[in-house]
């Protein structure tokens, strides 16, 4: 500490500076340092590199939804069915959770309009227990499909998640027939079912409903797969290619449609919305 410094806090009357704590924020990717309003109103994007931050439910509503969106009440389920236990009881994680995110679980459905047109959209909020596919995801998966056909409308669901919830067993696998037998009710009632996979999309989401789309999109580098790399090249005994696993890797092998900046979302989905939707009812 220089004696200026010295001089100038043994002073009482002379003010400190503050600085905010959340006036800057680091990038994941890049580490560049940005203001944190420049971050949040580029869409919590990197503008220098391009970095897709993890988003919530309330910051993607507010993206795409036209102002007066409705949220969907979070279904009942029943909570710790196996009296699970490991180094804390699975109620106080679920707990801490609810209380680090607001949320109640980690699937959020609202229901509004895109550039005019209704829908249904889930949102998987990552921040909650890594986005896990428990009970109350699947069952918040049928609420919001359900709620797209009372709405006549698509269901578009965001997909975040590390996977099935393994403090529920069997009970969150259970949950990858149940969201697909969800699906196709939506199919027989003749309304689409959108997919926009985020970073991180893996294990048994990926395995079931997020691959279940009629059209799949993706956010740029989004991490998208079931197991990982380690595992697969330690089963095989390959090495596998650079970034096999990210969104662009898998446009280009055809295992989903495009690759859509944050930015242009909301376009692309009322545009989808449009086409796929049947005249009578986008009307």
């Amino acid at each position: 500490m220089s004696w200026l410094n010295r001089v100038r806090q043994s002073i009482p009357f002379l003010p400190k500076r503050e600085t905010p704590e959340n006036l800057w924020h680091k990038c994941r990717d890049c580490e560049a340092m940005i203001f944190t309003r420049e971050w949040e109103e580029n869409g919590f994007v990197c503008p220098r590199c391009d970095h897709h931050d993890r988003i919530g439910p309330r910051q993607r509503f507010e993206r795409l939804f036209d102002p007066g969106y409705s949220l969907l009440p979070p279904p009942a389920v029943k909570e710790d069915p196996l009296k699970f236990r490991d180094s804390k009881k699975y109620t106080d994680r679920i707990k801490a959770a609810r209380q680090k995110t607001g949320e109640t679980d980690a699937l959020i459905n609202g229901r509004g309009t895109i550039e005019g047109q209704r829908a249904v959209i889930g949102v998987q909020d990552f921040a909650f227990m890594g986005g896990s596919m428990g009970m109350a995801v699947g069952a918040a998966f049928v609420a919001g499909v359900r709620a797209a056909i009372e709405d006549r409308c698509p269901y578009i669901i965001f997909t975040a998640a590390g996977g099935a919830r393994m403090q529920e067993g069997i009970l969150s696998l259970m949950q990858m027939p149940k969201t697909t037998v969800a699906i196709s009710e939506l199919k027989e009632a003749g309304l689409p079912y959108i997919v926009v996979l985020t970073d991180p999309t893996t294990g048994g989401v990926t395995a079931s409903y997020a691959m279940l789309g009629d059209v799949q999109i993706a956010e740029p580098n989004a991490l998208i797969g079931f197991a990982g790399q380690r595992v697969i090249e330690s089963t095989i005994r390959e090495k596998l290619p650079e970034g096999f696993q990210r969104a662009e890797y898998l446009h280009d092998h055809g295992m989903i449609d495009m690759v859509v900046h944050r930015r242009d979302l909301r376009q692309r989905l009322a545009q989808l919305i449009a086409y796929l939707t049947p005249r009578k009812e986008a009307a």
